[in-house]
């Protein structure tokens, strides 16, 4: 198993910052990749970047792509989300998960942390 863990989620003005965090645990070496996703209330839960686990490559939805940093710290497993130029519209719950290398899916997820942009 592999367990994650979200963190630094909050209130925040638009045009405002946050650092969000997901340390992984467990059987980490199961995971060949770390996403980030996120559902606002009343919509479907959507994709917002991820990271392979050895930090060399990384991917954004266009919505988030030029504001949003996705990176890995090696020496505690730990994967952040720096997002910048927060406007409400990226007011959501946030979820780390975990892709199995094997499986190709996102098998391991967080409990999610809230991020909410108010204008």
């Amino acid at each position: 198993q592999v367990q994650l863990v979200e963190s630094g989620g909050g209130l925040v003005q638009a045009g405002g910052s946050l650092r969000l965090s997901c340390a992984a645990s467990g059987r980490t070496s199961r995971a060949d990749r770390i996403g980030w996703f996120r559902q606002a209330p009343g919509k479907e839960r959507e994709f917002v970047a991820w990271i392979t686990w050895t930090g060399l490559s990384t991917y954004y939805a266009d919505s988030v792509k030029g504001r949003f940093t996705i990176s890995r710290e090696n020496t505690n497993n730990t994967v952040y989300l720096q997002m910048n130029s927060l406007q409400p519209e990226d007011t959501a719950i946030y979820y780390c998960a975990a892709r199995t290398s094997w499986t190709l899916t996102y098998d391991y997820w967080g409990q999610g942390t809230q991020v909410t942009v108010s204008s």
